[in-house]
């Protein structure tokens, strides 16, 4: 049995788009609803580029209901979402009007993920979206407090996916509600900057609220799993020693020869043989 917490980054299903390895599938998302059943993976997160954000299906009246629809329809749940479009436009690194409009943003995705019953909002604090230096770090943490009104109105919580060491983190993520803000803990990003499972996993403990699967090369980008620097075995292990009880994505590496939905199944029986019955 498939457990109901595996699932897969909306995406790995359809089509590349141009050479990137993650970006919303504009011609092909309503297509992967009845893929991911023949695959029996009954959840998705969904992603979000800034790029016609305003347009995307997850945050229009119609296009909430056609997810409703093909949710039911096709047994998948989506109960997370990756805000790339966060990481693309970050709005600490803007101020005034743009600051404010990004941070509009950031309260429009929170609404749409209540209306969609989605419980975490994904949001990479990586690459273009890290936070450098004092002035970024004041200028995300007010932006952040000023948004706990609103995730506490609705039962939203943010995870922020990182790549620095787990002190830094936890510095960072320590001066925000931990009822209201987590952590997204992918696997293959902090393998790339040499962090073990056993050393990061403990300092973040309950504050894990979302776990992507993916593989990279130390310093690298992203490899299948199993070919690069990940210890993913060992990090099933201490998620379940410390008792973790949420959901995993398979964020993974895309198919050579285009068979994304043959690179996703293999994938995934990849991670139930290494973490077994959830």
């Amino acid at each position: 049995m498939i457990s109901p917490r595996l699932g897969f980054m909306q995406g790995r299903l359809s089509p590349r788009v141009g050479k990137l390895i993650q970006a919303f599938p504009w011609d092909h998302w309503r297509e992967e609803f009845p893929l991911a059943q023949e695959l029996k993976l009954t959840l998705m997160e969904w992603t979000l580029d800034h790029d016609r954000l305003s347009e995307n299906p997850f945050m229009t009246a119609a296009g909430q209901k056609e997810i409703r629809e093909l949710s039911a329809r096709y047994g998948v749940r989506i109960e997370s979402v990756t805000g790339d479009n966060f990481m693309q436009a970050p709005f600490y690194k803007v101020a005034g009007e743009k600051s404010e409009a990004l941070l509009e943003e950031l309260k429009a995705v929170i609404r749409a993920s209540a209306a969609l019953e989605v419980k975490y909002v994904v949001f990479p604090l990586v690459d273009n979206g890290a936070v450098n230096g004092e002035g970024e770090t004041q200028t995300a943490l007010a932006g952040f407090r000023s948004v706990l009104p609103l995730l506490q109105k609705h039962n939203v919580t943010i995870v922020f996916e990182m790549e620095r060491p787990p002190p830094d983190a936890m510095a960072f993520l320590n001066q925000l509600d931990p009822a209201s803000f987590g952590v997204n803990y992918d696997i293959g990003n902090s393998a790339s900057i040499g962090l073990d499972p056993d050393y990061e996993l403990p300092f973040y403990g309950t504050r894990v609220g979302n776990v992507h699967i993916k593989d990279r090369l130390k310093g690298g980008t992203t490899v299948p799993l199993g070919t690069g620097s990940a210890k993913l075995p060992k990090a099933f292990q201490v998620l379940k020693a410390i008792g973790y009880p949420g959901n995993f994505i398979l964020q993974t590496a895309r198919a050579a020869d285009d068979d994304h939905v043959g690179a996703l199944k293999k994938y995934r029986d990849q991670v139930l043989r290494w973490y077994g019955e959830t």
